[in-house]
């Protein structure tokens, strides 16, 4: 039986959310935007969808847009912001560590005129927030601070930059995908403007995700056409994974699965800091989501490591799932201060609902044997 321990690249569908997709696949066929009973039924299904997954992050049905995932959202958020703006010069903020799909928009923006200020971020993983806020300037129009990261699992302090930019009148957009589903989301306390999910990321299926939108807040649609979604997204809802989406999110406010989830990441690394492995735990002097371990196994190849327990039974990663198959160390990784050794000798190991206390002793068990010595 294999162990699946990279659940921050994607989760295994809960029983739940299979249930309900297979029952809106069979029967919910009607076109959402269709006055006859298929399409109102369709319509019923999506809407109770978004109550399910507003109610996972404290919004408002209304402010919430399903996407096809967190890329789209987290695109969908900074270029609509861009255009609503009139486009041209700007200045925005982000981090050293944040996802591919915040950085490389930045990236196009920054070619398209804008001016990017990239705040690093200690080898704690935790970036300051007081040096964010000081990189405001008066021409900054957005700040974008992820609230977990994908590869360390470290929690920022958005609620506090998010505070100040909404009493300067900066847009202040927030990934939470490697949040949600973990720890409790409100975005009123968190006080951010936009705000992206991902459904495979808390055991839903791929192809789905939602972006928060402030109630109020100009943004232009990236996707023209219908006027679904409230006029934020053109194109026919996908219901059947919308309901799979909003029966995850139910389950994912359950807070019995967080606290044992984070007692086996918690023996996870008790073990191996016991187990005589020279390794020790990036950003574990910070807040952490539960469910995360970035683990740098010091003189060790990260590649290899992952290897031996694959061939083991035993899935992790060496980085985020969208950098695989990339030579070069982690960006996130090397942004916190580790050398490029430590960060070629890391692997993250990201637990589930669904893990065992034996699949983490097991886990141990073949580092043991795979894990160099020195």
């Amino acid at each position: 039986m294999r162990i699946y321990l990279d659940n921050n690249a994607t989760t295994p569908i809960h029983p739940a959310a299979l249930e309900m997709l297979e029952r809106t696949l069979r029967d919910v066929y009607g076109n959402a935007s269709s006055i006859h009973k298929e399409g109102q039924t369709a319509r019923r299904t999506i809407e109770h969808a978004r109550e399910s997954v507003a109610r996972l992050i404290g919004a408002s049905p209304r402010e919430l847009v399903f996407t096809s995932g967190g890329t789209e959202s987290n695109n969908a958020a900074i270029y609509g912001l861009h255009a609503a703006r009139r486009g041209g010069s700007c200045h925005i903020v982000t981090t050293a560590i944040e996802h591919p799909s915040v950085r490389e928009p930045l990236r196009d923006l920054e070619a398209l005129g804008a001016e990017v200020t990239v705040v690093p971020v200690p080898r704690s993983g935790a970036v300051d927030a007081d040096a964010v806020i000081a990189a405001l300037r008066p021409a900054t129009q957005l700040v974008a601070v992820m609230l977990a990261n994908n590869e360390t699992g470290v929690v920022q302090p958005v609620a506090e930059i998010a505070r100040v930019c909404r009493e300067r009148g900066i847009h202040f957009h927030c990934d939470a995908v490697q949040g949600a589903g973990k720890i409790d989301i409100d975005v009123e306390a968190l006080g951010v403007d936009t705000l992206a999910l991902s459904a495979h990321k808390l055991h839903a299926p791929k192809g789905i995700g939602a972006l928060f939108v402030r109630r109020g807040l100009e943004l232009e649609p990236h996707l023209r056409g219908g006027a679904q979604e409230r006029r934020r997204r053109a194109g026919t809802e996908n219901v059947p994974l919308a309901a799979a989406f909003g029966a995850a999110a139910e389950c994912a406010t359950e807070t019995e699965p967080r606290r044992l989830v984070t007692e086996l990441r918690d023996a996870f690394e008790s073990q191996l800091l016991a187990a005589n492995l020279n390794a020790s735990i990036n950003g574990s002097s910070s807040p952490r989501v539960p469910n995360t371990s970035s683990v740098c196994f010091s003189g060790g190849d990260a590649e290899g490591i992952a290897i031996g327990l694959d061939l083991a039974g035993i899935a992790v990663s060496t980085g985020a799932a969208c950098s695989s198959g990339r030579v070069e160390p982690s960006r996130i990784l090397l942004g916190m201060g580790l050398t490029p050794a430590e960060a070629r000798s890391t692997i993250r190991f990201s637990l589930s609902r669904f893990t065992t206390r034996e699949e983490v002793d097991r886990t141990v068990e073949v580092l043991r044997e795979v894990v160099p010595r020195t």
